[in-house]
């Protein structure tokens, strides 16, 4: 089969490789009928992820037809067209019992990582992908989903509502700031509008982002770019900062504008994937009663939302911007490792 294959920083290739085979009973082989480029993958060309080793198929996204069940695997059958979740979690030890299956402390990969396709396994990026724990880790598809719709279920669409709106603890009436309007970040506004706030706002450097956030249920978008804009924001609350500050970027830089954002007694929620430390003012910080949450998405929402999604009460369609072939997998990179230059969103590769 062919597959996309990690080949050190800044290298990867679509090669062929040997097809996965099942190994353990509670397996699925999954025949991939679309995938896509994630954040993190691109983290991952950059080096900030070192487990990642020198010939791993990348991706941790996917839609597609079993082709192949393990002996243990009751609830699946061939035939079965299913949505993969980025989190492969055994159901069965004591963080899974607590739906804390980012930290599955099964051996698969590693203990304690429920993040393992793609990272510490081959992924999704192929014709062909093993799906382990297929029973808690793949999740049917509705009739009437689509493949746009269905694959920012894996990953994007719950890491912005786990890690952004249930960390960030939104609730009626706050106002919310999310900085960052790429995929996560616009995750994070569509599904802030579940809990009623009353503004979200909308913060980016990029006026085409900025543009589509208001599509995704942003009341403002204001580009941080711009000498005034933590003034803006402060203008559109009482003049004590947001109830919650999202980030969805993953630098310093804008961590720290989240944290300069929230009033006392509110939230910040961490999302983005960080590869170098940022600072955190404990100094000025401990007298305002905030809380600071971050994590990996566990995906134990993406049941609700995928009901949510099948009932077109989420657009999530509005994230997939360009197309392309599996043979078109390295200009999938290119043009979402350049997305600024070429207005994307995700790219759906099927």
């Amino acid at each position: 089969m062919k597959a996309l294959v990690y080949r050190g920083p800044g290298q990867i290739s679509w090669d062929d490789v040997p097809n996965p085979v099942i190994q353990h009973p509670t397996d699925v082989i999954v025949k991939m009928k679309a995938t896509t480029i994630c954040g993190t993958d691109l983290h991952i060309l950059k080096g900030d992820v070192p487990e990642v080793e020198a010939g791993r198929i990348l991706g941790h996204e996917g839609i597609g037809v079993i082709t192949e069940v393990g002996a243990g695997v009751t609830q699946l059958k061939v035939g079965d067209e299913v949505i993969l979740a980025c989190i492969s979690a055994c159901g069965a030890c004591s963080n899974c019992h607590q739906a804390l299956y980012s930290h599955c402390l099964n051996a698969e990969g590693a203990s304690g990582i429920g993040w393992i396709l793609g990272h510490l396994i081959d992924g999704t990026q192929a014709e062909y992908v093993r799906v382990p724990f297929a029973e808690n880790s793949v999740y049917k598809v509705p009739a009437g989903v689509s493949d746009a719709e269905g694959i920012v279920l894996s990953d994007i669409l719950p890491t912005g509502f786990e890690i952004g709106v249930q960390y960030g603890r939104v609730k009626p009436g706050d106002v919310v700031a999310v900085v960052g309007a790429g995929p996560v970040g616009l995750a994070a506004v569509m599904t802030a509008q579940l809990y009623g706030p009353s503004k979200v706002i909308a913060l980016d450097i990029d006026e085409a982002r900025l543009a589509r956030a208001t599509e995704f249920g942003a009341s403002a978008a204001i580009n941080s770019g711009d000498p005034d804009w933590k003034e803006r924001v402060f203008a559109l609350t009482d003049g004590y900062g947001v109830d919650v500050a999202i980030e969805a970027v993953g630098v310093p830089e804008t961590f720290t504008m989240a944290v300069d954002l929230v009033r006392p007694g509110g939230h910040v929620a961490n999302v983005g994937v960080h590869g170098k430390p940022a600072q955190l003012a404990l100094n000025s910080l401990w007298i305002q009663n905030i809380e600071i949450a971050m994590g990996l998405v566990n995906t134990n929402s993406l049941a609700m939302l995928l009901k949510l999604v099948a009932e077109h009460r989420l657009p999530a369609d509005k994230f997939v911007t360009h197309e392309f072939g599996f043979d078109q997998v390295l200009e999938a990179y290119e043009v979402f490792g350049h997305a600024a230059d070429h207005d994307a969103l995700k790219v759906l590769i099927h």
